[in-house]
C-alpha cells in the first residue's frame, strides 16, 4: 500500500470507475429525527429519507464532465490524486459504509495485482465495450464482457 501515493492515476481510475458505474444509486433509508428546513421545504420529523447518491455522482456543478469517464476528475493540476467531497459511492455521514476503507484498499490491491500480471484486450476492440451498467430495481449491475487476459 506504500506505493499507492506513487500511483495517482491508478487511484483516480478506480475512483472514476466507482463514480461512473454507480453500483448502488440509492442509499439506505434514513429518517428525520426532527423537523428540518431544506431549500425552502420542511421535512417533518420521522420522514423516511432515501438519499439518491446517483445525483451527487453526476452533478454538473461538481464534475467537469459528469457523463463521461474522466480520471482527471480526481487529479489536480500536477497530476496528484485529489479527493472530491462529491464522491460518495459508500454514502456519507455517520451512516456511511463501515467497510469503506477496507473496500478501497482491496480494490486498489486487486486491480494493481491484475495489471502487474496481465495485459487486457477486448476481442472487438476497446470501442466495442458498453460501460453503461444494466439497471435493476436496487443496483446498477455490471454487464458481462469478453476480455483476453494475456500473461505478461
Amino acid at each position: 500500500m506504500e506505493d499507492r501515493k506513487s500511483l495517482p492515476f491508478t487511484d483516480a481510475v478506480i475512483h472514476e470507475v466507482q463514480r461512473v458505474l454507480d453500483i448502488v444509486p440509492l442509499n439506505i433509508p434514513h429518517y428525520a429525527t426532527h423537523d428540518i428546513s431544506f431549500k425552502g421545504y420542511t421535512i417533518p420529523k420521522d420522514t423516511v429519507i432515501i438519499p439518491m447518491l446517483h445525483s451527487v455522482l453526476r452533478d454538473e456543478q461538481q464534475w467537469e464532465t459528469p457523463w463521461s469517464f474522466n480520471p482527471g476528475h480526481f487529479l489536480d493540476q500536477n497530476d496528484n490524486f485529489r479527493k472530491s467531497p462529491a464522491f460518495m459511492p459508500f454514502s456519507a455521514g455517520k451512516r456511511s459504509c463501515v467497510g469503506e476503507s477496507l473496500a478501497r484498499m482491496e480494490l486498489f490491491l486487486f486491480l494493481v495485482a491484475l495489471l502487474q500480471r496481465f495485459t487486457f484486450t477486448c476481442p472487438g476492440g476497446a470501442d466495442s465495450l458498453d460501460p453503461t451498467p444494466e439497471v435493476s430495481s436496487f443496483a446498477s449491475l455490471p454487464r458481462s464482457y469478453e476480455l483476453i487476459a494475456t500473461p505478461r
